[in-house]
């Protein structure tokens, strides 16, 4: 009886690993984007993975449309390009230090999310995705 409550435990460890590696997967900066995309179109994974994925794809599409705009804002203005290109480093820095803050608070077993921007996250991609 024993050797079976160890084969079924096994298999937890197993698919909370395979979970934690996916909730990974989707908060790396950039890449994380795509499998999160994709999560949320199949539709498919845990709560815990749908909301990562819900994160990942907020936070990548905040800071794509902030460095699009000030980029556009730099290159077209004489006056603030210096002050714009600065602001445009301090978002993409911002952007890669949050993920990498997310991934070692989720290695360390808390949840992965911040405070008001994962609601955001929540509400309005369950309204266009659901």
């Amino acid at each position: 009886m024993k050797h079976f409550e160890s084969i079924s435990n096994s298999r937890k460890i197993k698919k909370q690993d395979i979970s934690l590696i996916g909730i990974l997967i989707y908060l790396i900066p950039v890449i994380g984007f795509f499998p999160s995309l994709w999560t949320l179109y199949r539709r498919e994974g845990s709560r815990e993975q749908l909301r990562a994925s819900r994160l990942s794809i907020t936070l990548a599409l905040t800071w794509i449309i902030g460095y699009i705009l000030l980029g556009t804002g730099a290159s077209t203005s004489e006056f603030f390009a210096l002050r714009l290109e600065i602001l445009n480093s301090f978002v993409t820095s911002g952007y890669f230090i949050v993920s990498v803050w997310l991934i070692i608070r989720k290695i360390k077993g808390k949840s992965p999310r911040l405070p008001g921007f994962s609601r955001f996250a929540e509400k309005v991609l369950d309204k266009y995705l659901s």
